[in-house]
């Protein structure tokens, strides 16, 4: 669904410096498995150069391909000279990233500055969102500050924008006032008005980008187990607003019952969770 450069794919195929380093100077610990994203990046300081850096992480292609990056910048840099990567740096080092895929860029620099303030002393080892504000997207745990700073850092305007680059917004959609409120606040608009009325159906109000990770976790964690039971499976092939292309596999592709399996499962049930209008077609 996302187009990736040659140089990420192969930061993610063929990862360098994959591993720990025993007795590292700074270790720095972002995200977690229950986000979707984790990532340990482990430095070795000689002199205020790095001379190893290495990771551990859990994530998508983007994480993986992030990381490894990162590791390389990093290698025979001074501190003062690391401490200037920010997550733009990242992505062009990788010849860009999908901007749906900017936050794992963005847990690369946290993991970074992470590391170097354990280096120093001034933060422990694993970050225990011990954060200063207020806790704004549930579903993620992004805090207010994180996505002030990534406001402004990389020039967000939408609230599309800012789940890209902070994943907030990107599950339950709670949190949407609060990113519109965050967004006005840091190109000095104001406040935003007081929420709205809960929304008609699930998907109401969402982005496309909310829309999509909605669909997918409804396959995911309700579509999908069932057909397993029965020894079939479902392939997500394409999300065109409100048309949703999927694959069989497994029983359910042979299943003479299958037509009835797409209308009245899959697509009842996207309807039911996602968007009342959506219609979903054998790719």
């Amino acid at each position: 669904m996302w187009e990736y450069t040659d140089k990420v794919k192969d930061h993610f195929l063929n990862p360098r410096n994959v591993g720990t380093i025993e007795d590292a100077d700074g270790v720095g610990e972002v995200g977690s498995l229950a986000c979707g994203d984790a990532l340990t990046l482990y430095i070795k300081v000689n002199d205020s150069v790095i001379v190893d850096a290495k990771f551990q992480t859990f994530g998508c292609a983007s994480a993986i391909a992030s990381s490894s990056a990162l590791t390389e910048m990093l290698k025979g840099k001074t501190v003062a000279e690391a401490e200037r990567i920010t997550n733009k740096d990242i992505a062009e080092y990788l010849g860009g990233l999908p901007r749906e895929k900017m936050h794992c860029s963005v847990m690369g620099q946290e993991a970074l500055e992470q590391a170097l303030k354990h280096m120093r002393g001034e933060a422990p080892s694993k970050m225990e969102h011990s954060h200063e504000g207020t806790l704004i997207c549930e579903c993620f745990g992004v805090f207010d500050e994180e996505i002030l700073r990534a406001i402004k850092q990389n020039d967000l305007k939408t609230v599309e924008d800012v789940t890209s680059f902070t994943k907030a917004g990107g599950g339950c959609g709670k949190c949407i006032d609060d990113l519109e409120r965050l967004l006005k606040e840091a190109h000095g608009e104001g406040v935003c008005p007081t929420p709205s009325a809960e929304p008609v159906s699930p998907a109401q109000g969402l982005t496309n980008i909310q829309r999509m990770h909605l669909i997918e976790s409804v396959i995911d964690n309700e579509i999908r187990p069932m057909l397993q039971r029965d020894g079939g499976d479902i392939r997500l092939l394409d999300i065109d607003r409100q048309l949703v292309s999927v694959q069989f596999i497994g029983m359910c592709s042979n299943c003479p019952s299958s037509h009835l399996t797409l209308h009245n499962l899959i697509e009842a049930k996207l309807k039911e969770k996602v968007d009342p209008e959506i219609s979903v077609r054998e790719g």
